[in-house]
């Protein structure tokens, strides 16, 4: 796997790294807590996933900007394994376990799975998780949305989809949370305009940070003077306020090993591991395709620092954990250079359960919202789409499928139908080039000559057959594997059974560097 040759300076990007952790820690943490609260978890559950994934991970990871947390993808594995386990402390033990599993997986190399997704897929990938960032906000943006802050799904648990949650939101808009929301959106855009950049001290105060400073203050305001646009306590952060050591052993919970013995248990631990396995592959060749810096992660230590995430927050009463796109999305666009930035953000997290909880309680998620907006569309620009067209069908039909997949199911049922298109277009590919063909004409004759390519597959035998089904009456052919390193026996028979018939039609055929197979033995 390629690495950068150079040891990174994690001093020199301090600058950008620490107000990037900030802004990843603003759009965790709201997120952590509507993770746990959909998976039926405790709420302090999904928090510590996401501090572990920042303290601990983010130092075991290749990835230098991929921020691991709890992921909404999980929700509903998370849900019903806690059912079919009978307890939240019997369902850690199964996240415990998982993380061995996928700790196997690197040692057993499999990280390499997540190369063989076409960049297509990739791209519709984020351009949906974009889309659907900016769809799922809208509702939050308003103040009209009493579901949890993290939810991806299309449909959701209140029988509404994410196309009539927005009808309904509009029907109910909370105008207080509407003004803080477009007035922090205002701070988010200005900000990011190119004279705000250039300022060397502006630049160092995060948008985001301004934006939720301005919307508590705002709301204060409100509270104060104008009570009916205060924003209702429901379309607030609402994280524990833990008081002492004492409250945050009341808080925590711990494993339970009596479940050691139910077959269940690892039915869940292994559908844990795969699931979460695939979509950390998945997000770091994401985040590896947008680094301005062009690194790769080395997607075995991935596995492995997952792993480990896993069984330390399965341990400490955490949910389980995946390197998450729209952190790490969130990451980038923010300006984090470094895994830095993610170890910053699990600090912030961790001090927002132990030391001020109460301040963040007061951060509507109007704000919040507003931050996602731009991440959403920073991901899903229309010059996406327009330069996806413009490479033609074979990469634009895969991309689109993926990203209306993605939209309408969710996030791994949409890769999955995804990745089927793209597979079709590279077989359709392989099919049409296993060889060169080249005609001459040569007296009464004409002269076919059929160089085979260095690798012939199974994948390419209904092309090479269709070709030499097609090929004119009294004709000559030259069939030549002189290039061929290696020539599947699917062909190998192909080529026999063409051999075997071609007098029929008055072909000649000359066979040059091809081994011979009996027919009767493939039988």
């Amino acid at each position: 796997m390629k690495q950068t040759s150079n040891k990174p300076n994690y001093l020199a990007h301090l600058g950008k790294d620490i107000p990037a952790g900030l802004v990843v820690f603003f759009v965790a943490l709201p997120l952590c807590l509507g993770i746990s609260l959909a998976s039926g978890a405790p709420l302090l559950s999904g928090v510590i996933t996401g501090i572990v994934g920042g303290l601990i991970v983010a130092w075991l990871s290749g990835s230098q900007l991929s921020v691991s947390g709890p992921a909404a993808g999980l929700t509903v594995i998370v849900l019903n394994g806690i059912e079919s386990l009978g307890s939240f402390e019997a369902f850690l033990l199964a996240v415990v376990l998982a993380g061995i599993l996928q700790l196997g997986l690197g040692f057993m190399k499999a990280g390499v799975i997540g190369l063989y997704f076409p960049s297509s897929v990739i791209r519709g990938m984020l351009a949906a998780i974009g889309l659907i960032l900016i769809l799922k906000q809208i509702p939050h943006f308003l103040g009209a949305d009493e579901d949890f802050f993290g939810e991806m799904n299309f449909f959701q648990a209140d029988g509404r989809n994410t196309f009539s949650e927005i009808g309904y939101a509009f029907s109910s808009i909370q105008l207080g949370a509407l003004i803080i929301g477009v007035v922090s959106l205002a701070i988010l855009l200005l900000w990011d305009n190119p004279r705000i950049k250039s300022n060397k001290f502006l630049k160092l105060i995060p948008g985001a940070l301004l934006a939720v400073i301005f919307s508590i203050a705002l709301n204060a305001i409100f509270i104060n003077f104008v009570p009916e646009l205060a924003v209702v306590s429901s379309h607030l952060v609402n994280l524990p306020v833990i008081e002492g050591f004492e409250g945050l052993t009341n808080e925590l919970r711990f494993l339970n090993l009596e479940a050691i013995t139910n077959p269940t248990l690892y039915v869940v631990a292994f559908t844990i591991a795969i699931v979460a396995s695939l979509e950390t592959l998945l997000s770091v060749e994401a985040v590896d395709k947008l680094d301005p810096h062009k690194r790769r992660t080395n997607t075995n230590r991935e596995l492995k620092a997952q792993g480990v995430g896993n069984m330390v927050a399965g341990l400490l009463g955490g949910i389980p954990m995946t390197a998450v796109i729209v952190r790490s999305s969130t990451n980038l666009a923010a300006g984090a250079q470094s895994k830095v930035s993610a170890f910053v953000h699990g600090i912030f997290l961790a001090l927002s359960v132990f030391l001020i909880a109460d301040f963040m309680n007061q951060i509507p998620l109007s704000a919040l919202a507003a931050v996602l907006l731009v991440v959403g569309y920073k991901l899903t620009k229309p010059a996406l789409y327009i330069s996806q067209f413009k490479l033609g069908h074979e990469q634009f039909i895969p991309f689109i499928v993926t990203v209306l997949a993605i939209l309408f199911t969710d996030l791994l049922v949409g890769i999955c139908v995804g990745l089927a298109v793209g597979v079709f277009y590279i077989l359709k590919a392989n099919y049409r080039s296993p060889y060169f063909y080249h005609k001459e004409e040569y007296k009464d004759k004409e002269i076919i000559r059929i160089r085979l390519s260095e690798h012939v597959s199974f994948l390419n035998k209904a092309s090479i057959i269709l070709t030499l089904d097609h090929l004119p009456h009294n004709s000559h052919v030259i069939i030549d594997g002189e290039n061929s390193e290696h020539i599947d026996y699917d062909v190998l028979e192909a080529i026999q059974e063409f051999k075997r018939t071609a007098h029929e039609r008055n072909i000649t055929v000359e066979v040059l560097n091809v081994e011979e197979v009996s027919i009767m033995e493939m039988h």
